[in-house]
């Protein structure tokens, strides 16, 4: 469904300690910044979205020729800040009371979601690449979303934010590094989500991109993580605080609702072997049960209430909608002329494909489909299926081992 990593960024704690990082430094201390786009942008819902605002980081130089860059686009819950130290925390959409100041704690000290991947010497080398990463279209970190102020009416979009989907956040991606002077790309990379829009990338623009790099990733959702996505989706919008996504300025949020979607997302970036590791039955506070259906009794309940109750401080239930919607919206073969072949028949950019072992979210098969396609055209692709237990969560905790393989694709 959606995701994760420790508590940076915007995602959930893991569930085991990655492998020792392959890193060479860090990019340092980095600040969020933000760009207006000049013109609406043209959704696939019929209307156009003005005005758009963009929060963007960047790491590494630009080179004289503008040809070494690298777009990093991020999972479902993920922000602009992918790596290095936080100045500041990224801009926040009014979520009734709760700005800026990031109330997880985290404001300020954190860092990046994808920082043993990116910096010097690492998977997305700085001192060879320009790095840059983007809060996606209908975020709440600092892009324009559903919380942002629709300057029709003075308030926050809400429900009246127009529906959005995977090619319309790389639409957005492609108007914002216009902006920036930035015509063509050396790679564009992500995992999940950010997958999803690398693989757009290459269909909707390309000869405009050089490579691509999608992890643990789809060319669809498979009907299980649609289901997964649909109960989450409920869950908000069941909440009697959510008022029909008009909740902004009301004192309530639906915060109820939008926890329990984050346990069930939660799950399913998770694999049986990884529970049963992490907590298989032990008990949280006593040394038998105590016979209440109100209290966590078992250790995996307790976590699954503490995701919960962190991620609701820091993220807007409206945009957990939106994106998740999209998710499930997001089929390149229906949307790109009715084959996973037609859709990959323009596609110049080469593709490397990485996927887990234990990832039935997002499995392992989707990927050997799309290397197939792709093979079956006489496109250049790669596809790795690194043997880890974590489930989806595999794509932020195995760093270590994803490293060599990218490294070597952008040296190719």
């Amino acid at each position: 469904m959606l995701d994760n990593t420790s508590e940076r960024a915007g995602y959930h704690s893991p569930m085991v300690k990655p492998a020792p990082a392959l890193v060479a430094g860090s990019v340092g201390t980095v600040e969020t910044r933000y760009l207006d786009l000049p013109e609406p942008v043209r959704l696939d819902c019929g209307r156009d979205l003005h005005p758009i605002r963009v929060a963007y980081e960047t790491y590494g130089t630009l080179s004289p020729r503008r040809d070494n860059v690298i777009l990093v686009c991020h999972a479902l819950s993920g922000d602009a800040h992918a790596a290095g130290f936080a100045k500041a925390p990224p801009e926040q959409s009014t979520r009734d009371g709760f700005g800026a100041d990031d109330r997880d704690g985290t404001a300020g000290k954190g860092l990046g979601w994808w920082d043993g991947m990116i910096g010097p010497g690492k998977a997305f080398d700085t001192d060879r690449f320009f790095v840059v990463s983007t809060n996606l279209l209908g975020g709440c970190r600092g892009t324009t979303g559903p919380s942002s102020i629709d300057p029709a009416t003075g308030r926050p979009y809400g429900p009246d934010f127009p529906v959005i989907t995977v090619a319309d956040m790389v639409r957005t991606e492609r108007a914002f590094l216009d902006e920036l002077g930035i015509e063509r790309l050396a790679a564009v990379a992500g995992g999940s989500l950010g997958g999803m829009q690398a693989l757009e990338w290459a269909i909707l623009f390309p000869d405009q991109v050089d490579a691509v790099i999608a992890i643990a990733s789809t060319h669809a959702l498979h009907p299980q993580g649609m289901a997964w996505n649909s109960i989450a989706r409920d869950s908000i919008m069941r909440d009697p605080a959510w008022q029909g996504g008009h909740y902004y300025g009301t004192g309530r949020v639906p915060d109820a609702g939008m926890g329990v979607a984050r346990m069930v997302g939660h799950v399913t970036y998770l694999s049986a072997p990884a529970l049963s590791d992490k907590f298989g039955r032990r008990l949280q506070s006593a040394d038998d049960v105590r016979y209440t259906i109100t209290e966590a009794e078992f250790e995996v309940e307790s976590y699954l209430r503490h995701q919960a109750d962190s991620f609701v401080k820091r993220f807007d239930a409206n945009t957990y909608l939106y994106t998740s919607r999209a998710l499930t919206y997001f089929d390149l073969a229906r949307q790109h002329g009715g084959s996973l072949e037609q859709a990959f028949g323009g596609v110049s950019a080469r593709t490397l494909l990485i996927a887990f072992s234990s990832d039935w979210l997002y499995p392992p098969s989707a990927s050997t489909e799309i290397e197939q396609a792709l093979g079956a055209l006489g496109k250049p692709v790669e596809c790795h299926v690194i043997d880890a237990p974590y489930g989806h969560d595999c794509f932020l905790l195995e760093e270590a081992r994803q490293t060599p393989i990218i490294r070597r694709f952008l040296t190719g």
